[in-house]
């Protein structure tokens, strides 16, 4: 399994805004994505203007595949309520106790 780790950056008047549109426009996107699992929606108590958004994927290349042909259009979508552009960080999914993932490595 494969995750990809978008963060935002919102002006904090924006942040519920920005939450909304990410459950009521882009989670129906991504669900409509071949290999797409979940998604997990992450605000910070701390420091409000920032906001992760976790979406889970079969594989590398279903993600990369999302990436080329949808990704731009979502961040035009979200542009207005973005302080600069996400950042975004790949990695693969060692465990997982909800998608009962258990990878062994080599010693």
């Amino acid at each position: 399994m494969f995750t990809r780790i978008v963060e935002c950056h919102v002006t904090p008047e924006k942040r519920e805004d920005l939450t909304n549109k990410l459950r009521n426009d882009v989670l129906p996107v991504l669900q409509k994505q071949p290999g797409f699992v979940d998604l997990i929606g992450l605000t910070s108590e701390t420091e409000p203007e920032r906001v992760l958004s976790v979406s889970f994927w079969n594989t590398k290349e279903d993600a990369e595949r999302y990436h080329r042909e949808h990704y731009n259009r979502i961040v035009d979508m979200l542009r207005p309520m973005l302080k600069r552009d996400p950042q975004i960080n790949n990695y693969t999914v060692d465990t997982s106790t909800t998608h009962r993932i258990a990878v062994s490595r080599a010693a």
